[in-house]
């Protein structure tokens, strides 16, 4: 049998690096650890490379190689939970070289770690690339030239965005298949909501500068004075703010607007609490101020048929698709009219719903609901893994060809 034929027909074994380390969340770390899921179901064998900090984090049902421990670096407004350890980058490289990969798809290319090995390794499977970044990057610019002579070696080069492409192209060059992060749809779908007696508004991040929770904290102070001066204005009740996640400005943030009846700090969520909380909340509030090459967050949101209010940015407009609710980046009056309005059930048309006034509310309400849910399913992981899928195959065809 030819090796293109060969190729073709048989399942592939593949190599899944995150430089970002599992023992925290993460969106780079979710998308490898879903994508290795929804390959294997498509009859390949998927082993994914990632640091980890505690033997407890390891995730159930993956085949894991991990490359040491994590330390947190500063990047893009945010930080980044990489491995520097030579050592284990030495060791990563060797299993992938004698462990008989078709592929290494690498998510961050750039990314300290195991990463930057792959660039500079050699007799390694070819390597398909996926840039996540947004915005400015330290490295590309300290690494100039350098970073675009390594690029070379990546046989394929994808952006969840094309805000990640635009990035990526500006400071490497080169031509990018656009793709989309995956959400796994069908966890959302089977889910009992998390009670509460509240309606409920819903953060879910890092709680630094980028991530706008300040802005939220202060939209949501306003809505409390209007609430309170107003308290038979919603049938529902009062909503409540849970805020999940942590990060550099947790302590601070709490201290301002501690704990009480209308806010709870939840900390990290264990995946399975989040999406039953995302499928209670009333409304996801993602108000961030920029850098988010693609809205996660906000697909999440729509599976779980919950409202989406968002920042007004490329990242979030271009995954909602017009099934969110977007307010100016860093204005909390903007932010909290915004909350205001969909709690008082005032919600933007969409295509498929041209009228959804207040009289109609409840109907709108369903249709805007199940319309975004309907958009979510088009970015669903399963559908990214056969994008991939095709890819993978290619670079082996041009290997073997």
């Amino acid at each position: 049998m030819p090796d293109t034929e060969l190729a073709v027909r048989t399942s592939l074994r593949i190599a899944l690096v995150s430089p970002y380390s599992l023992s925290r969340p993460g969106g780079v770390q979710g998308q490898v650890l879903g994508l290795s899921k929804a390959l294997e179901s498509r009859g390949h064998r998927a082993t994914v490379f990632a640091p980890l900090d505690d033997a407890a984090d390891a995730p159930e049902g993956v085949d894991l190689v991990t490359t040491g421990h994590s330390v947190s670096l500063p990047a893009n407004g945010s930080v980044a939970p990489v491995s520097l350890s030579v050592a284990a980058v030495s060791r990563g490289l060797r299993s992938l070289r004698t462990a008989a990969f078709d592929v290494v798809h690498v998510h961050e290319p750039f990314a300290p770690g195991l990463p930057y090995g792959l660039l500079v390794g050699r007799h390694l499977p070819p390597v398909v690339a996926t840039f996540h970044r947004s915005g400015a990057s330290v490295l590309y610019t300290l690494l100039g030239p350098l970073t675009r002579r390594l690029a070379n070696r990546l046989a394929i080069r994808c952006a969840v965005s094309e805000a990640a492409r635009a990035t990526a192209s500006h400071a490497l060059g080169g031509t990018y298949e656009v793709l989309f992060n995956g959400v796994d749809v069908d966890s959302y779908g089977t889910v009992d909501p998390w009670p509460t007696d509240r309606p409920a508004l819903l953060f879910l991040g890092r709680h630094e500068e980028r991530k706008g929770l300040e802005v939220l904290l202060e939209a949501f102070g306003h809505l409390c004075r209007s609430w309170h001066e107003e308290p038979a204005f919603r049938a529902g009740g009062q909503p409540v703010l849970w805020i999940a996640g942590d990060g550099p400005q947790t302590d601070s943030l709490r201290r301002r607007h501690p704990e009480s009846m209308d806010i709870k700090w939840l900390g990290i969520l264990p995946e399975q609490e989040k999406i039953r909380r995302l499928a209670a909340a009333e409304v996801l509030c993602a108000p961030s101020l920029g850098g988010e090459s693609f809205g996660m967050v906000v697909l999440e949101a729509m599976a779980a048929r919950t409202v989406v209010v968002a920042s007004d940015i490329d990242g979030y407009r271009d995954a909602a698709g017009g099934h969110a609710v977007l307010a100016q980046p860093g204005d909390c009056n903007a932010l909290a009219q915004a909350i205001d309005g969909v709690l008082a059930g005032r919600l933007a048309p969409t295509p498929r719903d041209p009228d959804p006034g207040a009289r109609h509310h409840a109907r709108s309400r369903r249709r805007w609901l199940a319309s975004a849910s309907e958009h979510a399913r088009e970015w669903s992981m399963d559908r990214l893994a056969e994008r991939y899928e095709g890819l993978y195959r290619s670079v082996v065809v041009g290997e073997k060809g």
